[in-house]
C-alpha cells in the first residue's frame, strides 16, 4: 500500500504539471484600423492606373518575371544563389531553429551516462587504525543518471514557446531578406537601364550637335557664314559632351552595386547590358488589400512572431517566481575488480525528489517579470509601427506611379515638340531665314527633353519594382 500511495501522489503531481501554465497566452494582435480600409490612398491622392486591388492577390512564381527580361531573371537568380545576405539569413534561421529544438529537448527527461576508473591509496591512519597497512586499490564504476523537471507552472513550456516564436521570426526575416534582395537587384537593373538610356539620349544629341557644326562649316565654305559662326555650335557640343562623364560615373557605380548584390566582386562578374526596351511594362499589377497585406508581408509577420516571443517570455519570468520540483534517479555499479563490475552486489542506486522555491532574491525576480512585460508592450508597439510603415510605403509607391505615366506622356510630347523645332530651325538656317543661335537653342531643349524622357521611363519601372516588393509578392512557394 505505501508503494501504491506514492504512485498516486506522483501521478497527481504529473497531472498538475500538465495543466498549469502561468503567464499570458499569445493572441494574434487585432488588425489596425487602417487595415479595414479598401485601399491605401489618402484623400486627394492621385489614382495609379494599371493597379488592381484584390483581397485574394497571390503573385504566382517569381514576380520579377512580369517585366519579361531574361537578363533580369538570370541576374536575380544569381543573387539568390550567391548573395552573402541570403547566406546570413539562412544561417540565422538555422541557429534559431536549433535553439527551438534545444528548448523542446529540455522539457523531456534528461539521461546521462558516466564511467570512471581511479587508483587510490586508503590511509588507514586517518580512520584511527594504527598498525594496519594502507592498501592501494583500483576502483571502477559505471552508471547512469535520469532527471526530470516536473515544470509545475510551465516555465520550460513557455521557454519552448518563446524559442519557437523566435525561430518563426527568423523564418519571416529570411523571407524579408529574399524579398528585399530581389527588389534591390531589380531596382539596380532598372537604374542601369535608365542610365544607359540617358547616355544614349545624350550621345544622340551630341551627334546632332556635330551635324549642326558640319552644316555651319559647309556654310562657311560657301561664304554664307563668318569663320566665327561655328563658335556657338561648338560651345553647345562641348556642353552636351560634359553631360556624359557624370552619367557614366553613375552607371559604373550602379553596375558595381549590381555585382555586390549578386555576391560577386566587380572584377569577377560583369553586369549585363540592360536596356529599357528589354523590359515589358506590366499592363496591370494586382495589389493586396491592407487586410491581406498584414497577413502576408514578411516584415509584419516577423514583428508578429517577435511579439509572440516577448509574450512567452513573460510566462517564463512569472514561472520563475513559483516553486519547482525535480525528480532524479541514479544507478551506479562500483567494484574493485573490473570483472565484478556488473555483479548485483556492486549495484547502488538512489531516487530523489527535490523542491526549490524562491523566497528572497532582492526583488530580482519581480523586476525580471516587469522587464518582460515592458518588452512585450514595446514589441506590440513595434508591430503596430511596422504595419503603419508598410501601409505608408505602399501609399507612397502608388502615388508615385500615378504621376509617372503622366510625366512620361508630357515629356514625350515635349520631346516631339523639341525635335520638330530643331528641324524647323535647321531648315530655316539653311535657307537663311534664322540665325544659328536659334538652332543651338533648339538643340539644347531637345537634349534636355530626351534625357528627361529616359529618366522618367526608368523611374516608372523602378517604382513598379518597389510596388511588387512593398506588397510582398508571394513567389517563393512556386
Amino acid at each position: 500500500m505505501p508503494l501504491l500511495n506514492r504512485a498516486l501522489v506522483l501521478a497527481a503531481v504529473f497531472a498538475l504539471a500538465g495543466c498549469k501554465t502561468v503567464g499570458p497566452d499569445f493572441h494574434r494582435p487585432e488588425a489596425p484600423q487602417g487595415a479595414a480600409a479598401g485601399g491605401y490612398a489618402m484623400a486627394g491622392d492621385p489614382l495609379a492606373a494599371g493597379v488592381r486591388l484584390d483581397p485574394d492577390t497571390r503573385i504566382a512564381g517569381p514576380w520579377w518575371q512580369a517585366f519579361g527580361s531574361p537578363q533580369l531573371d538570370q541576374t536575380v537568380r544569381l543573387a539568390l544563389a550567391d548573395s552573402p545576405t541570403i547566406a546570413e539569413a539562412n544561417a540565422t534561421l538555422e541557429r534559431y531553429q536549433a535553439a527551438a529544438r534545444a528548448a523542446r529537448g529540455a522539457e523531456l527527461p534528461q539521461v546521462d551516462a558516466n564511467a570512471g576508473a581511479q587508483r587510490e591509496r586508503i590511509n588507514t591512519q586517518a580512520f584511527g587504525f594504527t598498525g594496519f597497512p594502507s592498501p592501494t586499490i583500483s576502483l571502477y564504476s559505471i552508471g547512469a543518471t535520469v532527471s526530470y523537471d516536473l515544470d509545475l507552472f510551465g516555465g520550460k513550456r513557455r521557454a519552448t514557446e518563446e524559442a519557437q516564436a523566435k525561430a518563426e521570426a527568423a523564418a519571416r526575416q529570411a523571407d524579408a531578406a529574399y524579398l528585399t534582395l530581389t527588389g534591390n537587384v531589380a531596382q539596380q537593373a532598372m537604374r542601369v537601364a535608365g542610365l544607359r538610356a540617358q547616355i544614349a539620349a545624350i550621345e544622340a544629341v551630341i551627334a546632332d550637335d556635330q551635324r549642326t557644326i558640319d552644316m555651319v562649316r559647309k556654310a562657311e565654305q560657301a561664304g554664307g557664314e563668318a569663320p566665327s559662326a561655328a563658335t556657338s555650335a561648338t560651345a553647345q557640343l562641348a556642353e552636351d559632351q560634359a553631360l556624359l562623364p557624370p552619367l557614366e560615373r553613375e552607371l559604373a557605380a550602379a553596375r558595381h552595386q549590381l555585382a555586390l548584390l549578386s555576391g560577386k566582386s566587380p572584377a569577377e562578374w560583369t553586369a549585363p547590358d540592360l536596356d529599357l526596351a528589354g523590359f515589358t511594362v506590366p499592363a496591370e499589377i494586382p495589389v493586396s488589400l491592407p487586410s491581406t497585406l498584414i497577413r502576408r508581408r514578411p516584415d509584419i509577420l516577423a514583428a508578429e512572431a517577435e511579439l509572440h516571443a516577448a509574450t512567452a517570455a513573460v510566462g517564463v519570468a512569472v514561472a520563475n517566481q513559483y516553486p519547482d520540483i525535480k525528480l532524479s534517479a541514479n544507478l551506479t555499479q562500483s567494484a574493485i575488480k573490473p570483472e565484478k563490475l556488473f555483479d548485483y552486489s556492486a549495484s547502488g542506486w538512489n531516487l530523489l525528489a527535490g523542491v526549490s522555491a524562491p523566497i528572497f532574491h532582492g526583488g530580482a525576480l519581480r523586476a525580471q517579470r516587469k522587464a518582460a512585460e515592458a518588452e512585450a508592450r514595446a514589441s506590440l508597439a513595434r508591430y503596430q509601427q511596422t504595419v503603419l510603415r508598410a501601409f505608408t510605403q505602399v501609399s507612397d509607391v502608388l502615388a508615385a506611379l500615378a504621376t509617372d505615366q503622366r510625366q512620361i506622356e508630357a515629356l514625350t510630347r515635349a520631346q516631339a515638340s523639341a525635335e520638330g523645332r530643331v528641324r524647323d530651325e535647321q531648315n530655316a538656317y539653311r535657307l537663311g531665314g534664322a540665325p544659328l543661335i536659334d538652332v543651338v537653342d533648339a538643340q539644347r531643349q531637345l537634349s534636355r527633353a530626351r534625357r528627361a524622357v529616359a529618366e522618367a521611363q526608368g523611374q516608372k519601372l523602378a517604382d513598379m519594382v518597389q510596388l511588387y516588393a512593398a506588397t510582398a509578392a508571394d513567389w517563393r512557394s512556386a
